[in-house]
C-alpha cells in the first residue's frame, strides 16, 4: 500500500534552514546561525531533526577532543559549563606483540599523537550541552524524528526532508498507532548524519559528488565504558596501541582513555578494508583486553556501557564535493575526520560553522535552493584544511601494513612535517577488498569469560538498544538470494562476524536449507553492514523514530 497516496498529503513546516542530525556538526551549525542572526538583528528559523530518542542517544566516540573549534563557537565555553572536565595529562603509545609491549619514546611520536591541551570527554555529554545552548538560542530540536526521505523541487534542488511514518507493522501496513511523516521545507538543508549517512549516501550518488575523488574508506570503532579500581585510575591518561591481536597487514589499533569518576573508555578500531572474511572486529576487541599490558586496568572493574560506530577515514583524497543545489554535507556525513589524530569532533564543529556562515550570507541575499559555494571555499582557506592536508598520507601508508606504514608515516610526519611532495591514493572501496574464504583458515576465538570478555548479546543489552518489534526491518536486501548464494558460499557468511551486535546469523530451515536471519532489534546503527557487505546488497534505512541504542554517556 502507498501510505502517502492513501493518507496524504503530509503536513509541511517551513524553515529557513533544516539540519538533519543532532550531533556536533548539526548543533554547531544551528548555534552559529542563531548567533549570526542575533548579532545582525535578523530572524532565522532553524530546526534540527535527530533520529535518537534524545540528543546524545546515538553519539559514540572515543573521545579525546581538541577544543579549538569549540573555542571559536563559544569562547567562554568553560564559564558556560561545557563538560570538558579532564585535560590530557599523559600520552602513551604501545606496539603490542602477543605477550609483550614496546612503548614509543615521546620524542619519536608524530605531532598528531600529542594531546597536550586536549580533553578526555564523553562526546554524548558534550552534544547534550550543545543542545542546551542551541535551544537557549531558539533552535527547534526534534529528537525521535529521523529524516527518512529527501524532498526535491521540480528543478532537482533539495527543498527539505520528510520524517518517517510511525506505527507501521512489519508488513508495511498501518496499525492503530499509524501517523504519517511530516515534511520540513527549507531554503537550505544541511546533512549532519554522521558516518555513512543514509541520506548523505543518496545525495552523493544523485549529484555525483564523489566524481574525481578516491573511494571513501571506513573503519569500525567498538567501545566499552568501564568503572575501574580507583587505585588504577589515572585521570587524563591517553593510551593507544597498534599490533596484536591484528596481524601486520590489517589496519587497526586501540584506545584507552581515563575520564573522571574512575571511568575508562576503551575501544578498538579495525579498518574495513581487511581481506580475511573470518576476521571479527568484535572478537578482536575482546581478545585485545586480555593482553598482559591491558587487562590489569580492568581487573576488579565493572563494564557499564557498550556501543559501535563506523568511522569515515578517507581524508582529503576521498572528501566529496560538499555542496549541491539546496544544501550541504557537514561533519562525518562528508568525512572531515583526521584519522592520524583519531579526532573528528573539532572538524565536525568547524564545518558546521562554515556551512552556517555560508547559509546565513545566502539568506541575507534572499537566495534559496542554490549551491553554497562559499562553504567549500572557506574550508579550503581554513586551519582544518591545512590539518587534513598534513594528515592526508597517514591512512594510505598504514594500509600498506604495520611495519612499512609506521616507517613511512614517521618519514612523512616527522621528516617532512606532513608536507611531502606526494599524495597517496585510495584505490578500492572497502567492500571490494574481502577475499574468498577458501584463501584463509578460520579464526578460532576464545570463549568469553563474562568478566573481562563478553558475548555480543550481553554487550547489546548494555547499549540499551531497542526497536519496536512490529515495524519494517530497517536492514534491507536488494536481492534476498545473495546472502546464501554469494556471501555464505564464497565468503563464509562474513556478516555474522563484521556485525558487532549479532544482527545477522545463518540458520537452517525445516527443510535443512540455509537462510539469513536478520535480528534487526539488535542493531546499534553502526552502518558496518552497509559498508562492508561484499556485494553491496545490504542497505541500511532509518528505523522508526527513537529506535536503536540509547547511550547515556558514550
Amino acid at each position: 500500500m502507498d501510505l502517502l497516496e492513501e493518507y496524504g498529503p503530509r503536513e509541511a513546516m517551513e524553515y529557513d534552514v533544516v539540519i538533519v542530525g543532532g550531533g556536533p556538526a548539526g548543533l554547531s551549525a544551528a548555534i552559529r546561525l542563531k548567533q549570526l542572526a542575533a548579532e545582525r538583528g535578523r530572524e532565522v528559523s532553524v530546526c534540527v531533526l535527530e533520529k535518537g530518542g534524545e540528543l546524545g542517544a546515538h553519539i559514540l566516540s572515543g573521545a579525546v577532543m581538541d577544543p579549538r573549534a569549540l573555542s571559536e563557537l563559544f569562547p567562554d565555553w568553560k564559564a558556560r559549563g561545557a563538560p570538558l572536565h579532564t585535560p590530557v595529562t599523559e600520552d602513551r603509545f604501545l606496539f603490542l606483540s602477543e605477550t609483550g609491549a614496546r612503548a614509543t619514546p615521546a620524542f619519536m611520536l608524530p605531532k598528531a599523537l600529542s594531546n597536550h591541551g586536549n580533553y578526555v570527554v564523553s562526546l554524548a555529554n558534550v552534544v547534550r550541552w550543545l543542545g542546551q545552548q542551541a535551544e537557549n538560542l531558539g533552535v527547534e530540536i526534534f529528537p525521535g524524528f529521523p529524516a527518512a526521505e529527501i524532498l526535491y523541487n521540480e528543478d532537482g534542488a533539495v527543498k527539505g526532508v520528510a520524517t518517517g511514518n510511525m506505527g507501521v507493522d512489519r508488513q508495511g501496513e498501518p496499525t492503530d498507532a499509524f501517523q504519517l511523516g511530516m515534511e520540513l521545507h527549507a531554503k537550505y538543508t544541511l546533512f549532519a548524519e554522521g558516518s555513512r549517512g543514509h541520506l548523505g549516501k543518496q545525495l552523493i550518488a544523485k549529484y555525483a559528488l564523489d566524481q574525481g575523488k578516491d573511494p571513501q574508506t571506513y573503519a569500525i570503532g567498538i567501545k566499552e565504558l568501564w568503572e575501574i579500581d580507583p587505585g588504577k585510575h589515572k585521570p587524563g591518561l591517553v593510551m593507544h596501541t597498534a599490533g596484536w591481536p591484528l596481524d601486520a597487514s590489517t589496519y587497526g589499533g586501540s584506545f584507552l582513555y581515563h575520564l573522571e569518576n574512575n571511568q575508562v573508555a576503551v575501544g578498538f578500531i579495525v579498518g574495513l578494508a581487511y581481506q580475511n572474511p573470518y576476521l571479527s572486529p568484535y572478537e578482536e576487541f575482546q581478545r585485545y583486553k586480555t593482553h598482559p599490558a591491558i587487562r590489569g586496568f580492568f581487573e576488579g572493574g565493572k563494564r557499564i556501557s557498550y556501543g559501535a560506530r563506523a568511522i569515515t577515514a578517507g581524508g582529503l583524497q576521498s572528501l566529496p564535493k560538499t555542496v549541491f543545489p539546496g544544501g550541504a554535507l557537514i561533519g562525518c556525513d562528508a568525512g572531515f575526520l583526521n584519522v592520524s589524530r583519531i579526532k573528528g569532533s573539532h572538524g565536525a564543529i568547524k564545518t558546521g560553522m562554515l556551512a552556517a556562515d555560508a547559509a546565513f550570507a545566502a539568506l541575507g541575499e534572499d537566495r534559496r535552493h542554490d549551491e553554497l559555494a562559499s562553504y567549500p571555499a572557506a574550508f579550503e582557506q581554513s586551519w582544518l584544511h591545512e590539518e587534513l592536508h598534513v594528515a592526508r598520507n597517514f591512512k594510505p601508508w598504514m594500509s600498506k601494513g604495520l611495519y612499512l606504514g609506521t616507517l613511512m608515516t614517521g618519514i612523512d610526519q616527522i621528516l617532512f612535517r606532513g608536507k611531502a611532495p606526494w599524495t597517496l591514493r585510495h584505490k578500492h572501496a572497502d567492500h571490494e577488498s574481502l577475499r574468498p574464504a577458501s584463501e584463509f583458515t578460520p579464526i578460532v576465538y576464545p570463549k568469553p569469560d563474562g568478566k573481562l570478555t563478553f558475548d555480543r548479546l550481553s554487550s547489546v543489552f548494555i547499549s540499551n538498544t531497542n526497536h519496536a518489534e512490529d515495524q519494517p526491518v530497517h536492514l534491507t536486501l536488494k536481492n534476498a538470494s545473495v546472502p546464501v548464494n554469494v556471501n555464505l558460499a564464497t565468503y563464509a557468511g562474513p556478516e555474522q562476524r563484521y556485525c558487532p551486535a549479532g544482527v545477522y546469523e545463518f540458520v537452517k530451515t525445516d527443510a535443512g536449507q540455509d537462510r539469513l536471519q536478520i535480528n534487526a532489534q539488535n542493531c546499534v546503527h553502526c552502518k558496518t553492514c552497509d559498508i562492508k557487505d561484499p556485494t553491496q546488497n545490504i542497505v541500511w534505512v532509518t528505523p522508526e523514530g527513537g529506535g536503536g541504542p540509547n547511550y547515556p554517556n558514550m
